[in-house]
């Protein structure tokens, strides 16, 4: 199995930062997608920063410009720092990976973090 752990979140005042950190462990054989996404009530969870299968990083249009994500630790960490928080940008993150567990066996799953809170006031 693959676990994912992630720390981080919380609230903060409008205009404030917050640091989302995520790691993988267990049977990894390569993570092929990481990264984070967020869920609002009544909403579809949507990405919020991953990096995807080619190694390229992507963003949303409304986390560019004010989050970054980087890796940790031969790629089996993301962090992800939130700057210029807006009160719309507040949701349950959720670590998310996609992951191939072994190489004798191309098949990838896909695995949830616990979802942490982030609330931005206005």
């Amino acid at each position: 199995q693959v676990q994912l752990v992630e720390s981080g979140g919380g609230s903060v005042q409008a205009g404030g930062s917050l640091k989302l950190s995520c790691a993988a462990s267990g049977n990894i054989f390569k993570i092929v997608v990481m990264g984070w996404y967020r869920e609002v009530p009544g909403n579809q969870r949507e990405a919020v920063a991953a990096f995807i299968r080619d190694g390229s990083l992507v963003y949303a249009d409304s986390a560019k410009g004010r989050f970054t994500l980087s890796r940790e630790n031969t790629n089996t960490s993301v962090i992800l720092q939130m700057a210029s928080l807006k009160p719309e940008d507040t949701a349950v993150y959720f670590c998310g990976a996609r992951v191939q567990r072994t190489s004798q066996s191309p098949r990838e799953d896909t695995y949830w973090g616990q979802g942490t809170q982030v609330t931005v006031s206005s």
